[in-house]
């Protein structure tokens, strides 16, 4: 299992929220370049990146920060906020990025997925954000009446590397993972699902891990990370075998 740090980009700053709340924000960077550096040398594989004003804005917002952190790290790194068409998916892969993340558009025009997919294999990710079960968009501002599950299962035959799930009651609260709701996912659809949402300690890591079997490859850790409440390295080493 991966263990992802999260760079969320509000105004070219490293931040985290509170259940997607732009007002409930923490600067914990200001130079998102140096924090990605930071990351890799803690042993990361694989970044997360979110453009949080793109989120919003429904198109990209922090691309001189984006840049800068692509520039700095040599690690592969994924993004998402603000992609609704295939110029921008298409734009920001040719900046270096490994793989984008299509998550408002992928619930409202399920067929750029599909020709996303077709178009640059292997690097479509899906973010889906629930709340109690139903999928929002915009930021996490708009709530659907389509379940993650549905969502989820709409892609399972368009090549999709993996989807994203977070459960937006527990984003940046450290109050765990939604484990019942991760498992359930994932055992509902054959894509690999990667976690996201309140891992606050090893402990939850642990728990992750012992769904892995049923096609959790990845957690997403943010705040935690970012406080010390979990240390990178002893993550990473725990998911291999190391601790």
């Amino acid at each position: 299992m991966l263990v992802i740090p999260a760079i969320d980009l509000k105004e070219g700053k490293c931040v985290r929220l509170e259940q997607g709340l732009m007002n409930k924000d923490t600067v914990f960077n200001d130079n998102p370049a140096a924090q990605a550096r930071a990351w890799q040398d803690q042993g990361a594989e694989l970044l997360h990146i979110v453009d949080l004003d793109g989120a919003f804005a429904g198109q990209p917002k922090n691309r001189t920060a984006i840049e800068a952190i692509i520039a700095a790290i040599t690690i592969p790194a994924q993004l998402g906020g603000g992609i609704r068409d295939i110029e921008t998916i298409e734009a920001y892969l040719s900046l270096g990025l490994s793989r984008v993340i299509i998550g408002t558009a992928a619930q409202r025009n399920p067929e750029l997925v599909r020709q996303a997919c077709a178009k640059f294999p292997g690097q479509i990710v899906v973010g889906i954000d629930a709340k109690n079960g139903m999928v929002a968009v915009q930021g996490w501002a708009e709530l659907t009446d389509i379940t993650a599950v549905d969502l989820a299962q709409k892609f399972e035959d368009c090549g999709v590397a993996a989807i994203i799930y977070t459960d937006i009651s527990r984003d940046g609260m450290l109050q765990g993972p939604n484990l019942e709701a991760t498992k359930a996912l994932a055992e509902a659809v054959s894509i690999p699902i990667i976690a996201s949402g309140g891992v606050s300690n090893l402990k939850d890591i642990q728990n992750l891990m012992a769904i892995e079997s049923s096609g959790v490859t990845g957690v997403i850790t943010g705040k935690a990370v970012y406080t010390g409440a979990i240390s990178l390295s002893e993550a990473t080493a725990l998911t291999k075998g190391n601790s």
